[in-house]
């Protein structure tokens, strides 16, 4: 026989006390006077004068100078006129003997003078004046003013402790309290390393940290000492926060999560108070796992600021926080892990050893860990047997984890759109293009002539990178509009550790071709070329200031990767050396388009038949590139190895853009 399920106990909720004290201050004002004439019959002054002058009244009481409260006579009970009075009242009470009628007597001087005629006329009846207070209502409403001020104040104090939900910060009292969520053995985790595609590096340090947690003799039998903390750094979508969801599933021990933010409030000493008892919780379970995401909320470099004064609050919860990290305990067994994408505003003391001992950086994916991550993604979803997963990650150089995800949830979207059964190859390209290029549209009016400029701008792109050695292999041209872009030259740059001068010469002349090919063309030039100019402009500063790739400035860079110089107010160097710097990027820019210019006039024949082409199609592939252009001229020289600490890589799938 089954066990029956005992219910499960009601809480308290403190509305019920708020419902009683209600429901007494209304049973005080209804029951604390005299107040059974409130359901007695009403009359009017002249009805009353004929029941005084027929002798049916016995006696009158004026309440408060306004109400007259009848009682009739016992002969007068007999009459019919009278029947409808020996009625309940609605507490079931018979009013036999009275009052039975009342009015409001309207000028008491005169309702007084009609009743002294009336009794020296022989009529007999007694009457007086008599004043009923209700006094616990008169000091309800004395005290009212103040007990709506302290309501008040209860209700804004509760919404910014957090709300009446209850449990730490859910009170006024509690608002100093933790609000991190505690995973533990009771809590449902279903975030594993297996869940977590490549970041095999940064994986093997966060599993380290478990497994010291779970068998620590293994580490301090040597002499070693457990880790205060490991900090995630990484740009943002690359798994920082998956990653430490998936510590939590794989840790046997207590998991704190909140964010940095959560320590922020707008009373002085509450983020400290905070920080002081989420480690307090912590070490009371140990062995434990604290986790903190976006830490730069409050670990930003203290005195950068100080101009305003305003930054003292954030700068008290960081004091306590570097306090409670470094500790005087070194077998509490609690460890800090962090997450950011802003390593360079973070405060050095820290980042210092002892507190951070580890910085584990989460890079893009490569395209191993790429395909590794579409198969993760590609579970859930039906796709065609025929899938090349090595052909979608080659598709994607520069895109993280959470981008990856995006694509296939989009190109799942797209197959629906479609009425189709299985998500196939033509759905996930479709997807890379929504994406990194924005939404088709179609319907967007542009005349002829603006659609031929935009044709041979986007073909001035296509050919340029077609003939230079070190551009990017170009995937598709488009003339329709797409996102913020009137047409687009789509690429698939290499996955390059490092970047020479000419790689970086001949993507500058390719961006250039567009605005080349206008002037080639048309002999004019538009606003089109926007984004190949800031692009260019971009790469010929970082090339002159940060890379030291130019012979005038020679092997300086002006780069800091601390990001003290974002506080600075003056530059590194002098104004001298900053017009150097400008003339060199405008010689570099401006070598670059004549060279472009040079390129197409060579090939202008090629240039118009491939416009037409564009024109004509909307939308040409490689295909149509070695149709008219013939095979490309350069072929890949050497294979790309796997490095296995990359120090640079190059963007996303880039987009050459007509804006």
């Amino acid at each position: 026989m089954s066990k029956k399920k005992k219910a499960a106990p009601q809480k308290f909720n403190p509305y019920w006390i708020y419902g009683i004290i209600i429901t007494l201050l209304l049973g005080m004002s209804l029951f604390g006077g005299d107040n059974n004439w409130q359901n007695l019959n009403k009359i009017n002054i002249s009805e009353f004068e004929r029941y005084l002058s027929d002798g049916d009244v016995s006696e009158v009481v004026v309440v408060n100078k306004n109400l007259a409260r009848i009682t009739l006579s016992e002969s007068a009970l007999n009459k019919k006129i009278h029947e409808r009075v020996i009625k309940k009242n609605f507490l079931g009470q018979d009013n036999a003997t009275g009052p039975h009628y009342q009015f409001e007597v309207g000028n008491l001087e005169l309702f007084q003078r009609k009743l002294e005629k009336a009794e020296s006329n022989g009529v007999m009846f007694n009457y007086e004046f008599v004043t009923v207070e209700n006094r616990w209502m008169d000091v309800i409403i004395s005290f009212l003013p103040i007990i709506i001020i302290i309501g008040v104040w209860i209700f804004l104090m509760r919404r910014m402790s957090g709300g009446a939900t209850g449990g730490a910060g859910g009170q006024i009292f509690n608002i100093g309290k933790s609000r991190a969520k505690l995973f533990d053995q009771n809590t449902d985790v279903k975030v594993t390393f297996k869940d977590v595609a490549g970041l095999e590096g940064a994986k093997e340090e966060v599993q380290e940290i478990v497994d010291f947690l779970k068998n620590p003799t293994k580490y301090t039998k040597l002499g070693g000492k457990i880790p205060k903390g490991a900090l995630l750094v990484g740009s943002p979508g690359t798994g920082k926060t998956l990653l430490a969801k998936a510590v939590a599933g794989e840790a046997k021990v207590p998991f704190f999560s909140l964010s940095g933010s959560d320590f922020v409030e707008m009373f002085v000493g509450v983020g400290a108070s905070r920080v002081r008892d989420l480690f307090k919780q912590a070490k009371e379970k140990s062995p434990a796992i604290i986790f903190i995401d976006e830490i730069d909320a409050i670990g930003r470099a203290r005195g950068r600021n100080n101009i305003t004064g305003s930054n003292d609050e954030r700068e008290n919860t960081l004091n306590q926080l570097l306090t409670e990290m470094d500790g005087f305990g070194t077998k509490t067994n609690v460890i800090v892990l962090a997450a950011t994408n802003r390593a360079d505003v973070l405060d050095k003391a820290l980042m210092r050893a002892g507190r951070f001992d580890r910085q584990i950086y989460v890079d893009l994916p490569d395209m191993n860990e790429r395909r590794e991550i579409f198969k993760v993604h590609l579970a859930p979803l039906k796709v065609i047997k025929s899938l090349d997963v090595d052909f979608l990650a080659k598709q994607t150089p520069g895109f993280s984890g959470a981008d990856i995800a995006n694509v296939c949830n989009e190109a799942a979207l797209i197959a629906a759109r479609k009425n189709k059964k299985s998500v196939g190859k033509q759905d996930f390209l479709d997807a890379v293009d929504r994406i990194v290029g924005g939404l088709e549209k179609k319907n967007k009016i542009i005349t002829q002539e603006e659609k031929k400029t935009i044709a041979y701008h986007e073909a001035g792109h296509a050919l340029t990178s077609w003939l230079l050695e070190f551009a990017a292999p170009l995937v598709k041209v488009t003339i329709v509009p797409r996102g913020q872009s009137l047409g687009a030259a789509w690429y698939l740059p290499e996955e390059r550790m490092i970047v020479r001068t000419e790689q970086m010469l001949d993507e500058m002349c390719a961006a250039l071709g567009g605005r080349a090919a206008e002037k080639i063309t048309f002999d004019k030039i538009s606003t089109g070329a926007l984004s190949d100019l800031e692009k260019v402009t971009r790469q010929a500063r970082a090339m002159v200031s940060i890379y030291g790739l130019n012979d005038a400035i020679g092997n300086i860079t002006y780069y800091d990767s601390t990001g003290q110089t974002d506080y600075n107010f003056s530059k590194p160097y002098s104004e001298e050396t900053a017009k150097t710097i400008d003339d060199e990027i405008s010689k570099i820019i401006e070598s670059q388009y004549k060279r472009a210019c040079d390129i197409l006039s060579k090939n202008k024949d090629k240039l118009i038949n491939l416009a037409e082409r564009l024109l004509e199609k909307e939308v040409i592939f490689k295909d149509d590139l070695v149709e008219i252009l013939g095979e490309r001229p350069f072929e890949k020289k050497e294979e790309v190895t796997k490095a296995s600490k990359p120090k640079r890589k190059t963007s996303g799938t880039k987009t050459e853009a007509t804006e």
